[in-house]
């Protein structure tokens, strides 16, 4: 009976996650956030719809407390410091005090509205207050996943900075939920100077430890002699795992531990760094595609509709009110980024994964309200996903703050990368029968000086060419040369549009 029950568990697992690739795949193609159809699968599998029964809270927050480090921890191997550097403090500003101003003005607005739409409740304050935090920041895997897909290059390093900001604001509304929770479950009058010097101590240990571990990874990487090459992807995990869990007995914040972890193990050389962070990316999307079918499961559609009143005007609250102000008052000492520039930062204020993980902490701790906290969250979840996650490219275009990207080839047939130390840039073009009206080798390609072609494939077949190599129609070459200007040279030269 035991067998027949893990294979039946697998069984309806192993469709769950084709469906969801399957959503995944229209995602792309119509432009809806592939995540919220992954919540959808899961919520029409769930109670209300297939039958699949599942109710373990405790689960659910084992589950998204992984994902939840991994996604993290992903997200900070694959920003280049480079990148983040120029908004550090932007991005900084917007994780920490933008997300103390959004749960401050949102719990304060929400009291109100919960009064008036469920005056039975008799909700207070710091409940208020409680599902605030849990919406205060922006979710990570939402943010990455519907940027990085969507291929969006914008102006002024918004990305960078909308990145930064959702990578590492998960902390700070971590810790204003469990603060909040425990003042909530003493009963008692809150001591918010305490609570303050907690939240603070907590983000200092967090960062400290995952640069000291990162550091103590990269270090061990590159020392440690495995002799299975398929093993190193593995012990980077390891890494990820460890730094999120010694940093919690040490009393910090994990899921910042993680995410600084990440970002300084992906800045440095390391064996096997290609292998990682590809497996990384793999490992990533695994788990957001189990947290959002887990928690699309754990939710009762029929639950939702007593507070689809409370809950939009919640949503609308977020979306045009706490969240612009906010962003607008900790972007206000930067000048350069302009009103449309804070008015987009302001749109990418996703909910997603994280704001449920949250919700499913006061059902974990029998909180009063638990339950309306995350059926609203989960409302308003959707709602974020539907509404902006699906319009970010078009607003991006009508705001104006879509920077039109140089159209170079990608490297797929030759799947290379080169160390970041090579200052180098590299493109794939494929040969034409224009290009060879001059001659059909090498040397008679205009090519401009430092540029050179370092393999040709043909068919299915790769090979290292020299100046007499004989080229045919439909050859990819791989081209390197110094610099973006000399590659804006080659294409011209070529007569290669973009």
């Amino acid at each position: 009976m035991g067998s027949i029950q893990l294979e039946l568990a697998l069984l309806i697992l192993s469709t769950l996650f084709f469906l969801s690739i399957l959503a995944g795949k229209v995602s792309s193609k119509y432009g809806v956030p592939a995540l919220l159809l992954f919540l959808i699968v899961g919520m029409l599998s769930g109670s209300d719809g297939l039958g699949i029964q599942f109710e373990n809270i405790h689960i659910s927050q084992a589950i998204g407390t992984i994902a939840l480090c991994v996604i993290l921890f992903s997200g900070g191997l694959d920003t280049q410091f480079s990148e983040i550097k120029p908004v550090l403090a932007q991005g900084l500003i917007l994780a920490t005090l933008g997300v103390l101003l959004t749960a401050i003005f949102t719990g304060l607005i929400i009291w109100w509205i919960l009064d008036l739409t469920i005056p039975g409740a008799n909700i207070g304050l710091l409940t208020s207050l409680l599902l605030a935090a849990t919406m205060s920041s922006t979710d990570s895997a939402s943010v990455f996943s519907i940027l990085r897909s969507k291929g969006l290059n914008l102006k002024k390093n918004l990305r960078p900075m909308l990145e930064l900001e959702s990578g590492g604001n998960d902390p700070m509304a971590y810790v204003l939920v469990i603060t909040l929770i425990d003042i909530i479950k003493m009963n008692s009058e809150p001591n918010f100077w305490l609570a303050s010097g907690m939240i603070v101590l907590q983000l200092i240990i967090g960062g400290g430890v995952g640069y000291l571990l990162g550091k103590l990874a990269i270090i061990t990487i590159n020392h440690i002699k495995l002799g299975n090459d398929s093993l190193y992807p593995i012990l980077v995990f390891t890494f990820c795992i460890f730094i999120f869990s010694i940093t919690y007995f040490l009393r910090g914040n994990g899921f910042l531990a993680v995410y600084v972890g990440g970002l300084v193990i992906g800045n440095a050389k390391f064996v096997h760094k290609r292998s990682s962070l590809n497996f990384f990316d793999g490992l990533a999307w695994l788990f957001q595609l189990v947290m959002f079918l887990t928690l699309g499961l754990l939710v009762n559609p029929h639950e939702l509709i007593p507070i689809i009143l409370p809950a939009l005007a919640v949503s609308i609250i977020i979306i045009f009110i706490t969240r612009p102000i906010s962003v607008f008052i900790c972007l206000l000492p930067f000048r350069k980024l302009s009103f449309k520039d804070k008015s987009f930062v302001s749109w990418v204020g996703l909910r997603g994964a994280v704001p449920i993980i949250f919700a499913i902490y006061p059902l974990v701790e029998n909180v009063p309200h638990a339950r309306i906290i995350f059926n609203i969250v989960f409302f308003c979840t959707l709602i974020s996903l539907l509404v902006q996650g699906t319009s970010i490219p078009l607003v991006a275009k009508w705001i104006g703050v879509i920077e039109k990207p140089e159209r170079f080839s990608k490297l797929k047939p030759f799947n290379m990368d080169f160390a970041d130390n090579l200052k180098t840039v590299s493109t794939e073009i494929e040969i034409t029968d224009k290009m060879l009206l001059r001659g059909n080798q090498i040397m008679n390609l205009e090519l401009p000086d430092n540029t050179l072609v370092v393999m040709v494939k043909r068919g299915d077949n790769y090979f290292l060419p020299s100046g007499s190599t004989t080229l045919k129609e439909k050859d990819k070459l791989l081209i390197i040369t110094d610099n973006q200007e000399a590659l804006v040279e080659t294409y011209r030269n070529l007569g290669i549009d973009g």
